[in-house]
């Protein structure tokens, strides 16, 4: 707040203004008086938690303090915290290697199900995160700092997403406790490189005959932040594409006016595209679509000009000119429809236009279908899923088509149902993002939720 706006509030005993204002004045104090303590009222004091959650908290702090953030990831450490952690548990481990230089461990946990002719269940995770600018943060990003009053553990990786292995683990140690043995086979998957594309992580392990061997029906992984109460749960990833367009035309002088410039053809393109991305923004803005269900199209780098020493030569009339944008589509859109409109619409050949399209992945799966899990009655997983959550005391939104893409799509394209779901209410989404948190509550109800989930699932005989 600032000094003037803070002396405002004050209190004086000559105010002049009308009866009206003092009464907005005293009812906009009051309302900050009780959000401030609703906010300390609202997290339990440290020692209202339990000795084992007090320890819970502390395993995923100390997991957070690893650096695995790219572009020098210390997988070795994460592994090295781990396996003995998943060995304390009596789980069974084995760490995999999809590159020569075996410097990307893919781990893979398994508590085995009690009838092994079933299909198993996935629990997925990656270890890996992006970097963070430390001068942006409140908080160092990799000390894991827990704000007392708060309850927030600050720290990259707090939501994307090094919450999950701690949450699976634990959830298995409340059931095994507990006494209770999974019907199907229980695997983990925890692995490398799926900030950077997956290819040297989940993308070879879906191809391998270890993953084969594994006998997967359903995956979960990894989800989004909810703000409100309701969790939130993705049934398939926009596809990646990347879209350059280049133009050509004569060059000239600065002053001359003539048609068929390269910069003006290229003009022409960015205005058509931003004309679409205007109407596909326009439905998420009015809510009819969610920000995973539309086209989106966004420039990310523009090259044009004469390079000189100071710069760029100012009296002169490129050549050549060239634009790129990074291109998501919901995995349900008619993709031959949009080729069509590149080729026709956006980058004409009559305006000396010229595009490169590259398309990260497949559009279908191994049948020909999009890749999407259906959530609804025709399949059985979700409505375990869905029980499992009501169990919980949770309700779900809508479920929704990811905007960005996660290591599910490896398994979607195989044609086996997979989730994208992080217990992660009344939370802001700051995934990728400067001071990136997440609620010691919030992540203890998660472990919760977990114990609910792998129970239903691993019980699940259809």
């Amino acid at each position: 707040m600032k000094k003037n706006e803070a002396e405002s509030l004050k209190p004086h005993s000559n105010l002049t203004m009308p009866p009206l204002r003092r009464r907005h004045r005293r009812r906009l104090l009051a309302a900050v008086v009780f959000l401030l303590l609703s906010a300390v009222v609202a997290h339990p004091a440290a020692g209202a938690f339990t000795e084992l959650e007090s320890a819970q908290i502390g395993r995923f702090q100390d997991y957070l303090r690893i650096r695995t953030a790219h572009p020098s990831p210390d997988y070795a450490g994460a592994a090295a915290f781990l396996l003995p952690y998943a060995a304390s548990l009596g789980l069974r481990a084995a760490t995999l290697h999809f590159t020569p230089c075996k410097s990307k461990p893919l781990l893979l946990l398994t508590w085995p199900g009690t009838d092994p002719s079933l299909s198993s269940l996935l629990l997925n995770s990656h270890l890996d995160s992006v970097p963070a600018e430390p001068q942006q943060w409140l908080h160092p990003p990799f000390a894991a700092h827990r704000d007392a009053a708060t309850g927030r553990v600050y720290a990259r990786g707090a939501q994307d997403d090094k919450c999950l292995p701690i949450q699976y683990l634990e959830a298995i140690r409340g059931l095994r406790d507990a006494g209770f043995a999974p019907t199907r086979t229980l695997h983990i998957s925890l692995v490398p490189d799926e900030e950077i594309g997956g290819a040297d992580g989940f993308e070879k392990f879906a191809q391998s005959e270890e993953f084969r061997d594994l006998n997967v029906g359903f995956m979960l992984d990894e989800g989004q932040a909810s703000l409100t109460d309701e969790f939130r749960v993705f049934y398939g990833d926009r596809l990646v594409w990347r879209l350059i367009v280049k133009a050509t035309g004569a060059p000239g002088h600065g002053s001359k006016l003539f048609d068929g410039a390269a910069v003006e053809n290229l003009m022409d393109c960015v205005e058509t595209i931003a004309g679409f991305r205007e109407a596909q923004f326009g439905m998420v803005k009015s809510g009819k679509r969610g920000p995973g269900e539309v086209v989106s199209v966004n420039p990310v780098y523009m090259k044009a000009g004469t390079p000189s020493p100071t710069g760029f030569v100012m009296n002169m009339q490129p050549s050549e000119a060239e634009v790129g944008f990074d291109f998501r589509l919901p995995p349900t859109e008619d993709v031959e429809h949009i080729i069509r409109r590149i080729k026709e619409e956006w980058a004409p050949a009559h305006k000396n236009l010229t595009y490169k399209l590259m398309q990260k992945g497949p559009t279908r799966d191994l049948a020909g279908r999009p890749m999407v899990t259906p959530t609804n009655a025709s399949n059985p997983w979700w409505s375990v899923f869905e029980q499992a959550i009501i169990s919980a005391g949770g309700k779900l939104a809508k479920p929704e088509i990811l905007s960005s893409t996660t290591d599910s799509r490896f398994i979607r394209q195989l044609g086996i149902p997979a989730l994208g779901f992080s217990p992660m209410t009344n939370t802001p989404i700051l995934l990728h993002d400067n001071n990136e948190f997440l609620e010691d509550k919030v992540f203890l109800r998660g472990i919760k939720v977990y114990e609910h989930i792998i129970r239903a699932l691993s019980s699940f005989k259809g």
